[in-house]
């Protein structure tokens, strides 16, 4: 998926020593289920919004109908929208990219070579959905939680064939040169 498939099935791997060619294999955000009720807040401002206006009880504007149906759209609406668009993962031949904030970004990688463990939670919703949450551990570092990944199997299975890709190319690298520690 990652690299030119041969007719044998496995990636064409580049010459010993070369450089592998950093690939973009994925970038996706989590699912938003919980934007589904920012979905229906919206509809019920808009709809309580044009049921009441010009019908408001006596001692109400207009002006005041309209500003407490933005002020709900601007915090149940756009702001929660804005949180779930600042995060993204992306998953390259090297390594595993999560950036995540609003006017400061983070940034946080692990790498394929390094190895780690990957671990998977699927609570009974995100079952239903197909989602889960990704968990990598390196041993050394803070784990990185990849929350509610849309088709968590799939990049499970995407992230273990990059590390053992990884790895053997570190190995046949070190293998080649006469190193005795591959890992970088």
């Amino acid at each position: 998926m990652t690299q030119p498939v041969t007719l044998g099935g496995r990636p064409m791997m580049p010459p010993p020593g070369a450089p592998a060619e950093e690939r973009l294999i994925a970038r996706f955000r989590s699912q938003a289920p919980g934007l589904v009720w920012s979905a229906a807040l919206f509809m019920a401002v808009c709809g309580g919004t044009a049921y009441l206006y010009d019908n408001l009880p006596d001692g109400y504007e207009n002006w005041m109908l309209l500003s407490v149906a933005g002020l709900l759209i601007l915090l149940g609406v756009v702001i929660p929208y804005i949180l779930w668009l600042s995060r993204t993962y992306t998953v390259t031949t090297r390594r595993v990219i999560v950036r995540h904030g609003l006017g400061a970004r983070r940034r946080r990688e692990m790498s394929h070579v390094r190895g780690y463990t990957i671990g998977v939670r699927r609570g009974v919703l995100q079952r239903m959905r197909g989602a889960g949450t990704i968990t990598l551990t390196n041993g050394m570092d803070a784990p990185m939680h990849l929350i509610n990944v849309p088709n968590v199997t799939l990049v499970h299975e995407t992230l273990a064939d990059q590390i053992e890709v990884n790895q053997i190319l570190a190995h046949r690298d070190a293998q080649s040169t006469g190193d005795t520690d591959p890992v970088v």
